[in-house]
């Protein structure tokens, strides 16, 4: 999307024990990241905004979207510090004018988060699948759970109603008169207040998502 996109992941790595597990988990929040940008500029093609294609990035090519500060350097220090991944992907460029009405630009603002719970909710189904089949591995298990909660993750995270994050994004696309400046937004003092309470708010409501999320997979 043209505002900053703040796909951003808090997923605490406490019950990773094994330097697999740990690759695997990267690989996943990369490629749910991703999924996650690439849903934002689909569902903008499908209704006429040819933007992200032209710029490329329709492609589940991770270097059409890294970003070497939010993608690279900054989830590497998060872990290395604190062991959270912490990052985020190159914006998808996104053309409002070319979207006719304000559902179809709540619909765009909204196609990460749906992508997201999709993961999670298709990780879920096979997980009760092989749990009922009674072939479910420990390590499928350990797989399974980590989609689940990195795509959980990004979901809750990016419905915080706080620009630039989508949460709020949906909201100003149903209510255009709520529109905050991008100057505002783009303040670097701005974001890092932005992040920190929503990074609280996450850690508030990502227990209870947890606990759900606990009882339907039991």
């Amino acid at each position: 999307m043209s505002k900053i996109c703040s796909v951003v992941c808090l997923f605490h790595m406490t019950d990773v024990a094994s330097i697999s597990q740990t690759v695997f988990t990267f690989i996943i929040i990369i490629y749910s990241i991703i999924l996650h940008e690439v849903a934002h500029g689909y569902a903008a093609y499908v209704q006429g905004d040819e933007t992200a294609n032209r710029a490329g990035r329709l492609s589940l090519n991770p270097i059409s979207h890294i970003d070497m500060m939010g993608s690279v350097i900054i989830p590497l220090l998060a872990f290395l510090t604190a062991g959270t991944f912490f990052g985020w992907a190159k914006p998808v460029p996104y053309n409002p004018y070319n979207i006719r009405t304000r559902l179809g630009q709540a619909f765009v603002a909204s196609a990460g988060v749906l992508t997201n719970l999709f993961i999670a909710i298709i990780a879920g189904i096979a997980f009760k699948v092989l749990l009922v089949q009674g072939v479910l591995s420990n390590g499928i298990s350990e797989a399974l759970f980590i989609i689940i909660g990195v795509n959980l993750s990004l979901m809750f995270f990016n419905l915080i109603p706080i620009p630039p994050f989508d949460g709020m994004s949906i909201i100003q696309a149903l209510f255009p008169r709520l529109h905050i400046r991008s100057n505002v937004i783009y303040n670097p003092i701005y974001m890092i207040g932005a992040i920190i309470v929503a990074s609280v708010l996450y850690r508030m409501i990502m227990p209870f998502v947890g606990n759900v999320v606990s009882v339907l997979l039991s």
